[in-house]
């Protein structure tokens, strides 16, 4: 449901748009409001929310309160149920876009805004930032500090658990770990946020819900995205952490001031005589 009504977005009216929005960033809320508190979030009258449900193929507010509670009960696709082996090219490519989307919007939905905050300050004040990850999680984490120490910040990223350990050992109360696990049940992980937490270190956790690690850790950025790592190597999950870390670098950049746009800017203009120029075109 929430699929469909991202995609009918640009078809609706100004003011059934605003209805389409509200339920796409706030779905758990629409599913237990009345049509007046509905239309009073939007910024619309209650005819509109009505008519909005129905282009939606509802009967009205009810049945398209039903229809979205089962949608949203059915989770995102999993993206190699999705594919088949006869499966041309292209139809593949529009199947892991569509289950991409899916997910980002299902992600999208399940951002806890103070857990976001807390975390985008304790990293901004931070000290130092490590950042931990085993496997597809230790890409991540690598990803992660290419962005942070670019604003001037001391990073680094361990995928080695024997480091992580000795790593975790010596930071202090001044220090955030960022450990990135989707099962948040990695052993090495969780040994090192142990160790990171008696020297004092605060820690963020990006995994899924009521995991070992997100109950563990200061602040837990929990996403819940359904797929078989047993059958794939975890698409879907991998991309959502990147795109976590994408929203905590922007985050802090902005809290930190100009300074950090003056460090990019410098970072850029050192790198741009390493690259060949573009040919004019010669008449």
């Amino acid at each position: 449901m929430l699929e469909q009504i991202a995609a009918r977005l640009p078809s609706l009216s100004a003011a059934e748009a605003r209805v389409a929005e509200l339920v796409i960033a706030r779905p758990e809320s629409v599913q237990s409001a009345p049509v007046a508190e509905i239309a009073r979030l939007a910024g619309v009258s209650q005819p509109t929310v009505i008519r909005f449900c129905r282009s939606l193929g509802a009967t009205g507010l009810s049945d398209f309160k039903l229809k979205l509670v089962k949608s949203r009960a059915s989770g995102v696709p999993y993206v190699h149920a999705a594919v088949s082996a006869d499966d041309a090219p292209a139809d593949i490519a529009a199947k892991v876009f569509d289950n991409t989307l899916s997910a980002l919007m299902h992600c999208r939905s399940q951002i806890d805004p103070p857990a976001l905050e807390d975390a985008v300050k304790r990293l901004a004040e931070a000290r130092r930032i490590e950042f931990y990850g085993m496997g597809n999680s230790g890409i991540i984490a690598a990803d992660a500090q290419h962005k942070f120490f670019r604003f001037g910040m001391a990073t680094v990223a361990y995928a080695d658990p024997h480091i992580q350990t000795m790593a975790a050992s010596v930071l202090t109360p001044d220090d955030v770990l960022v450990a990135i696990s989707n099962s948040g049940r990695s052993l090495e992980i969780l040994d090192a946020v142990h160790v990171a937490r008696e020297s004092g270190a605060g820690v963020i956790a990006l995994t899924r819900r009521d995991s070992p690690l997100a109950e563990l850790a200061d602040v837990a950025l929990t996403i819940d995205v359904p797929e078989d790592a047993d059958s794939v190597s975890p698409m879907l999950s991998r991309l959502m952490h990147l795109v976590l870390i994408d929203i905590l670098a922007v985050g802090v950049a902005l809290r930190r001031g100009p300074g950090v746009i003056d460090l990019l800017e410098k970072s850029k203009r050192n790198l741009s005589g390493r690259r060949l120029r573009e040919r004019k075109n010669e008449s």
